[in-house]
């Protein structure tokens, strides 16, 4: 859960001694090996505020590889955990440009910073005073402490205590983010989210929407009659939000955005063409992205890629090209699913290192490559998965497309 962090300490980490008490403890390793180490000399030199900064020191760092420009941010470790990557929230923003925007689960202001770049006026809003303060602090802005007011700050962000199923502003786009977990575990019901989703959803009834849900919510659950985008960073799915019809393109219901750090992002939806032909494999498998694959939009990318499927109900794809900047697996042998067979055939060829990926067909990539007893160097891969009613594997070089 992490250390507990109140006003007061907010107050501190915020204020020149605490800045400058911060730094100090940066130079400090914060390892396992040197924790209880490092934590008596922090105790010694900084007393009741040990904690908090040892405890912030941590969270910065561990901030850094997914929010962008957050240094010198505070935070606590649960809405750091909930907190959207800096690119994704970006993307987010941008679709959200020169529109007022309110949103009312705020946290530690991860989004806020984002769509002040590009919205006229943001609200922030949240009932835990300590996320706000923290937003406060992460924004330079003005936090009032009831709702209303005039924007604050240079990037007119104006933060508010609220209840997320009260409505407290008008006039704008809802943004929301419920926490997704229900009795100290991850849920992938929408009524035990908090605020539960339909809850949110009944509160903003006819307004314009958009709700940052888990990948993995069961949205058969829900009538959304909007779009439900999936997004994925450097091959992790991150989210799926929920954009309600005014806030997306017309016959669009599905989306599938898949960001990188390396090359431009690919966006596909359910407007495109499916129609794909019937052929054997072709030369390559490729494995499409998983915001592709959940979005279910696997027929629309081999439609745009050139590609078609190897089985009408798997989501692995073939086709005599790679699609730039995709890793694909170039088919060496086609085997029989037996493992006597498999190890034979590994054996003659020097496999050492073997990933196994699997679709559609009951193998534990695990527990069989134990039983392969590999004792080669050459690296292959194995792709097991199912044909009509018939089990195939095929073995494999894997291969990282072109960069854009």
């Amino acid at each position: 859960m992490g250390y507990r962090f109140g006003r007061a300490d907010i107050a501190f980490l915020a204020c020149a001694a605490g800045r400058a008490a911060l730094a100090e403890v940066d130079r400090l390793e914060l390892t396992s090996a040197t924790h209880l180490r490092d934590l008596e000399r922090v105790r010694r030199d900084h007393g009741e505020h040990a904690a908090a900064l040892v405890e912030t020191v941590r969270l910065r760092r561990k901030a850094a590889a997914k929010l962008h420009g957050a240094g010198d941010w505070l935070f606590t470790d649960d809405a750091l955990q909930q907190a959207t990557p800096t690119p994704v929230a970006r993307h987010r923003a941008a679709r959200l440009a020169g529109r007022a925007v309110h949103d009312v689960t705020c946290s530690i202001g991860a989004e806020l910073v984002e769509l002040a770049e590009v919205c006229p006026a943001v609200v922030g809003s949240d009932l835990d005073e300590v996320r706000l303060a923290i937003a406060a602090h992460n924004l330079g802005s003005r936090w009032a402490p009831l709702p209303g007011g005039d924007p604050a700050g240079p990037r007119n962000v104006l933060l508010a205590k609220a209840d997320a199923v009260v409505p407290s502003s008008t006039g704008t786009v809802i943004i929301a983010d419920p926490a997704r977990r229900a009795d100290g575990r991850r849920t992938h019901d929408p009524a035990k989210l908090q605020p539960p989703l339909p809850d949110l959803l009944d509160a903003y009834a006819g307004r314009d929407i958009a709700v940052k849900c888990a990948p993995g919510l069961d949205f058969d659950r829900l009538d959304w009659y909007g779009e439900i985008e999936v997004v994925s960073l450097d091959g992790a799915v991150r989210e799926a939000c929920l954009w309600s019809a005014g806030l997306t393109e017309s016959g669009v219901a599905r989306r599938a955005t898949v960001l990188s750090s390396r090359r431009e992002p690919e966006v596909l939806t359910d407007a495109e063409p499916d129609e794909l032909p019937e052929h054997p494999p072709g030369e390559w498998i490729i494995d499409p992205d998983g915001a592709i694959v959940r979005a279910g939009l696997v027929r629309h990318y081999a439609a745009r890629h050139g590609l078609w499927q190897l089985d009408p109900h798997i989501a692995y794809l073939t086709g005599d090209a790679v699609p730039d900047g995709v890793r694909g697996f170039r088919i060496e042998d086609r085997l029989e699913l037996r493992e006597k067979t498999l190890r034979q055939e590994l054996a003659r060829r020097g496999c050492g290192a073997l990933e196994i990926l699997v679709r559609g067909v009951d193998v534990d990539p695990d527990a069989l490559r134990k039983r392969l007893k590999l004792k080669g160097s050459e690296p292959y891969t194995l792709v097991i998965t199912r044909i009509g009613r018939t089990a195939a594997a095929f073995l494999c070089i894997a291969h990282a497309g072109a960069e854009r």
